[in-house]
């Protein structure tokens, strides 16, 4: 009879797995959207920098919780930026 206690223990964890999608997914709020948020432009260096990492690769939308809207917006910038030696 132990062992058959055993069998059905590894096989409910056998079923449980690192791949399994959570059942609670949060999304963040976009930080350069909504009230109060900081306008996006070229000349704003402090913010651009938030999201330049110290390679200066753009931050992919993904890692920032950017909209997609924002994240074009703020590329551009930073390209903008970059071509006007600020960053």
């Amino acid at each position: 009879m132990k062992k058959n206690k055993r069998k059905q223990g590894q096989s409910n964890f056998s079923k449980l797995s690192i791949f399994q999608p959570s059942k609670f997914k949060f999304k963040k709020k976009c930080p350069l959207s909504g009230k109060g948020a900081p306008n996006i432009d070229y000349k704003n260096i402090k913010l651009l920098k938030k999201y330049v990492t110290e390679n200066g690769k753009i931050l992919p939308s993904r890692i920032t919780s950017v909209s997609q809207k924002k994240q074009r917006e703020l590329s551009i910038s930073i390209k903008r930026a970059r071509n006007l030696a600020l960053i």
